[in-house]
């Protein structure tokens, strides 16, 4: 039936009738009522989360590209632009939006005026202020103190700049660091060739320390408007007029280019970037080259505008919207595209490999599996079909599954089998075909079952021999990467468990029953954690680490952090969202439950203050994931948790703790909780706000809640478009579900499959301003055994 159903929406996204345009879509659907934004980049904010919590990057990229050329002010930082300085050191070529540690930032290009004297950037540097900065998605524009003004914008495999020099100032100079990024770099060349373009490549990695190991490369090649009267080249500190040709000493290589300013204030470049080779770098340059700078950043603009119009809304304030859209805008900038023009890409092998689609990378699972690669499953079906077939590459070219895959190299950073929903989340969409179903699943088989025997490149699920044996992962407080699992076996118990129940919907679709049974066992084997015993804030039973010989392993507080990755078990005894039935019996029935969950989110304040209640009882702080009872929306683990109300007979619940959640989120630079991690933390505000949700990864429901906007319009690629329509919603006010309508009548359920919601057409929520029994009783169930 599941293979049913999954032909039935391939079929529908294949015969659907698209929209001939994103502006015949506006004027179609806007009808009475508020009107969709006839531009809706005009209400995104780049700069939000340009701090030390959000960690964003404000400048210029197209959805899903390889380049992100964007301002730095400090390096080997977790974010290379923090709005609070004063100083651009330079721009660089990529960037990834959100993430916790250092890492990119290749490639840094700068100009400046009069005599080269330093490689250091803290010389070179110039001053400037945010009231001469412009942002918009696909654009960045800067004039600096000095009066060089400086423009950015960006294809898919290109980076484009714009530089403005004042009249009078001397030489016209663009600097370009290879060796020194925002990330660990071990190598680099620079190269001048001929009289107007610049080489060179670099090797990065150590991404957040977590192995020491895993490396990168990345080439480019950028060709100038105009050509050099003079150049020349560093290594370290030590700066060799005329010089072509320079290598990375201990921390730099570099080059500069001086161009003659009696011929004119203005120098433009466009540079290809690749990570197979320079060779690639060229190519990508060429095919993508634009006819000028303004065309480069109207087609971005454009790219942005039709990715916007994908999921658009209509009414609430203003700051709703920007807030909204910039959100939308974070959630699909990765994963970013790994391939050169011709499907040529580098492998984790280190080869060079040609893919039949495009081939991506940058693969933050951990964090996204939970609520973008949801998004980007429903708005662009074909890329994540491409998506889930790179990841099969990296498994073809490197003998495992990734966790945390940066560039061509595994990270194994993070913890549990996060690669596993999220595959399953693919293919339960029915966005992959039988051959390609078929292999993956044979990677996901082998992943939940073995450990890899060489780890110094790929961990896998390194708790498995103790998990696969006793069904829970074996505490072990071992140095090292090998056994980080390990060392939080808390965490990685409850995640093996939902992958491996997910994976049992995967494997009995497929008709592998025997193996659906296998894992469909492992569905509950969170249970086995569950201590009785322990209590906290008036409540028994929590989830424990365990020793391999089934003992308690450390203190079994559940406000304490450890064994639990980025969390503690009262965080993550929601991860259990596969059999809440199963779960909430352990905490003594629906009831209990729904208690245990009104103190982790402090109900009594939500529903007198939500906004209080928001700042004052729940996790702040970006980093601050340690040793808490309350909810924390600025980290992963329970992002899930206010849609567990599903399940306890008040669904209405769920609402209310949106609307709380939703005052954490604002149209400003701080206004982001929490390390947007590559869109994960920006998806988890757009579903919200939208009214709808995937609480069980891999399952491919989604749960309503009460949207925020009183019109949201979803236009899958190739599909048609479904309406929810919401009267009278205001993010402002508590309000609830009080009825559901769809093209097939009233809906009693609290919930919609993934093909439902592509052929319900128009869905009309009535909202109330107290609290309904809509949806009671009538939660998803339990994710299928096989």
């Amino acid at each position: 039936m599941r293979a049913l159903r999954r032909a039935f929406a391939a079929l529908l996204l294949a015969t659907a009738v698209t929209a001939t345009s994103a502006t015949a879509g506006v004027a179609n659907a806007n009808g009475p009522g508020p009107k969709f934004a006839a531009d809706p980049t005009s209400l995104v904010d780049t700069s939000i989360g340009n701090n030390g919590d959000g960690t964003t990057f404000p400048g210029a990229a197209v959805p899903f590209g390889t380049v992100q050329l964007s301002p730095d002010t400090q390096l080997n930082q977790y974010a290379s632009y923090d709005y609070k300085q004063d100083t651009i050191l330079g721009f660089s070529h990529t960037h990834l939006s959100g993430v916790g540690c250092q890492t990119m930032g290749n490639f840094r290009f700068m100009p400046t005026t009069g005599a080269v004297t330093s490689s250091d950037p803290a010389q070179y540097g110039a001053k400037f202020s945010h009231d001469n900065e412009t942002r918009a998605p696909g654009y960045y524009g800067v004039k600096f103190d000095n009066g060089i003004q400086a423009e950015l914008t960006a294809t898919e495999r290109t980076g484009q700049h714009r530089y403005t020099y004042p009249a009078g100032s001397g030489a016209e100079n663009v600097l370009i660091e290879t060796g020194e990024s925002n990330g660990s770099t071990y190598a680099g060349d620079v190269h001048v060739v001929g009289n107007d373009t610049v080489e060179g490549w670099l090797q990065g990695g150590n991404f957040c320390g977590e192995t020491g190991k895993e490396r990168y490369r990345i080439f480019f090649s950028a060709k100038f408007d105009r050509t050099f009267s003079s150049f020349g080249t560093w290594t370290d500190g030590t700066l060799t007029p005329n010089q072509r040709d320079a290598s990375r000493g201990s921390k730099r290589a570099g080059a500069w280019v001086t161009f003659d300013q009696a011929k004119g204030a203005q120098v433009g470049a466009s540079v290809g970037v690749s990570y197979t080779s320079i060779d690639g770098a060229r190519l990508n340059r060429g095919a993508e080259q634009p006819k000028s700078f303004d065309k480069a950043r109207s087609a971005a603009h454009d790219s942005w505008r039709d990715e916007l119009n994908r999921m658009r809304v209509a009414g609430g304030s203003t700051a709703d919207q920007r807030t909204y859209y910039s959100a939308l805008y974070h959630s699909l900038l990765h994963p970013s595209i790994g391939s050169d023009v011709d499907n040529r890409y580098r492998g984790f092998d280190d080869k060079v490999h040609r893919a039949d689609s495009t081939y991506y990378q940058m693969f933050s699972l951990w964090d996204t599996y939970r609520s973008q690669n949801q998004l980007v499953d429903l708005l662009n079906p074909d890329k994540a079909a491409d998506m889930a077939k790179s990841v099969l590459h990296i498994y073809q070219d490197g003998g495992w599954l990734p966790r945390w895959a940066l560039g061509n190299s595994e990270t194994n950073v993070m913890s549990g089998d996060p690669i596993t929903p999220w595959i399953v989340d693919v293919y339960n969409r029915g966005l992959l075909d039988d051959r390609t179903s078929r292999r993956l699943f044979d990677a996901l088989w082998k992943n939940v079952n073995e450990v890899p025997a060489d780890q110094s490149i790929f961990r896998g699920r390194d708790g498995n021999p103790t998990y696969v044996k006793n069904g829970f992962v074996g505490y072990q407080n071992l140095p090292g990467y090998t056994y980080g699992d390990s060392r939080q076996a808390g965490s990685a118990t409850l995640e093996y468990a939902l992958a491996d129940c997910a994976l049992s919907t995967m494997a009995g679709s497929l008709g592998y029953q025997d193996k659906a049974r296998t894992l469909g066992s492992r569905c509950d084997n969170f249970t086995k954690l569950w201590d009785p015993s322990v209590s906290s804030q008036g409540f028994s039973g929590f989830p424990v680490a365990r020793n391999a010989d089934g003992t308690v392993a450390g203190d079994p507080d559940p406000t304490q952090t450890s064994p639990f990755h980025e969390g503690t078990a009262w965080q993550y005894q929601w991860l259990a969202q596969q059999d809440p039935a199963t779960l909430f019996g352990l905490m003594g029935g629906a009831g209990k439950a729904e208690q245990r969950l009104d103190k982790f989110f402090d109900m009594p304040t939500v529903l007198t203050d939500p906004a209080k209640a928001a700042t004052d009882s729940w996790v702040h702080g970006a980093y601050d994931y340690h040793n808490n009872f309350a909810f924390n929306p600025n980290n992963e683990p329970d992002f899930h948790a206010p849609w567990m109300y599903t399940w306890t007979n008040a669904p209405w619940k769920t609402s209310a703790v949106l609307r709380a959640m939703r005052t954490l989120f604002t149209d400003s630079v701080y206004g982001m909780p929490g390390n947007d991690d590559l869109g994960a933390t920006s998806s988890l505000l757009v579903f919200a706000m939208a009214g709808v949700f995937e609480a069980q990864p891999g399952s491919a429901t989604y749960v309503v809640s009460a949207p925020m906007f009183e019109k949201v319009e979803i236009r899958p690629e190739h599909g048609r478009a479904i309406r929810i329509e919401a009267p009278g919603a205001d993010a402002s006010k508590l309000q609830y579900v009080s009825s559901v309508a769809t093209h097939k009548g009233e809906l009693h359920q609290s919930w919609l499959s993934h093909e439902d919601l592509l052929r319900a057409g128009t869905i009309r929520i009535g909202l109330s301003a107290t609290p309904t029994s809509w949806g009671v009783g009538a939660a998803p169930p339990a994710m299928a055994r096989g």
